[in-house]
């Protein structure tokens, strides 16, 4: 099957990327021309496009059996905020299009985020949004995108939403990545603590379960519209205790108090906006973190044979791969 991936050079779309030529199937990857396809696979074809530019976009999709749209600006910040409405927002309505032209089918990879906070519930595909509201940029323009195909597909557009959980494991270290990142940040001594009581459920998903699921989904023309594709619902206090048992090193000792850190992201965010550089923490995303995002993949489970990893095992091959890579020492 010939399959056109957005977002290769990011995490998710380079391990979808990888996964789905290992299955033996043709894969083009759209790639910027400012951008470089790091660990393209063997076989694998670059195609220079943006999902900005639908033209591009419409010239890629050509030839193609199916479209998997894993591209998005994952960012905490920016200067210019229309950037997340253009790539979020309007990307997906031109790979849509595009898809729609060629009468392929698009799978559209969204996020957890986009199906809002959770706070001692578990959410699956149906369950309604709790607020319009939202936290910052990011988050409002998945929740728009996700309107976006909720309605294409309502007017009769082949697309299947996707809603893949936290995202870690081996792979970019990008911002999609960032739960891996900032385990490196601990383990290097740079993480100034947790957040809050790090009591608050996650639904942390092993990489290479999502991938497979994408695949599944790509194969078999299940019969929903929408999945989730998520992991174990635990808290940050797991996580660090998983990374820990896997690793050696200790959890954190440090809590922040959200109102500390929002404080200090308020700063932070305030100081971007007047220098232009990204900051490490803002108070958009403490808030964030004071919710609860927990979703239920039982329905990939029954349609798809989709596997959820435990959190310590995903940690364990994703600490294997830290260490093989030289990104943590060796035991």
């Amino acid at each position: 099957m010939k399959v056109l991936v957005t977002g290769v050079t990011g995490f998710f779309g380079g391990c979808l990327a990888r996964g789905l030529a290992e299955a033996g199937h043709d894969v083009r990857g759209l790639v910027r021309p400012s951008s470089r396809w790091d660990g393209r696979p063997d076989g694998a074809r670059t195609l220079a496009g943006d999902v900005t530019d639908e033209i591009s976009v419409r010239r890629a999709v050509e030839g193609c059996d199916a479209v998997v749209h894993a591209a998005a600006f994952v960012k905490v910040w920016t200067k210019d905020r229309s950037t997340f409405d253009r790539v979020n927002v309007g990307g997906l309505g031109n790979v849509a299009s595009a898809a729609k032209a060629g009468g392929i089918p698009l799978h559209y990879v969204s996020s957890f985020i986009a199906l809002g906070p959770t706070d001692g519930a578990t959410f699956d595909e149906d369950t309604p949004r709790a607020s319009d509201s939202t936290h910052n940029d990011y988050e409002r323009t998945k929740r728009d995108a996700d309107l976006l195909a909720r309605r294409l597909a309502a007017e009769g557009d082949d697309i299947v939403r996707i809603y893949p959980g936290v995202l870690y494991g081996p792979g970019a270290i990008t911002p999609g990545n960032h739960v891996v990142g900032t385990l490196l940040q601990h383990a290097q001594g740079k993480l100034p603590g947790m957040l809050g009581a790090g009591d608050r459920r996650l639904c942390l998903t092993f990489v290479e379960d999502a991938v497979a699921g994408v695949r599944a989904i790509v194969e078999r023309k299940p019969p929903s519209p929408a999945y989730i594709l998520g992991g174990d619902n635990r808290t940050m206090t797991d996580l660090f205790d998983a990374f820990a048992g896997a690793s050696g090193v200790a959890p954190p000792k440090r809590r922040i108090p959200y109102g500390v850190a929002t404080a200090l992201g308020w700063v932070l965010r305030r100081r971007a906006e007047w220098l232009g550089v990204e900051p490490e923490l803002t108070d958009e995303v403490v808030g964030i973190y004071r919710h609860e995002w927990a979703y239920s993949s039982r329905r990939a489970e029954r349609d798809l044979a989709y596997r959820v990893t435990p959190l310590e095992e995903g940690m364990r091959r994703t600490v294997d791969w830290m260490r093989r890579s030289g990104l943590l020492p060796q035991a």
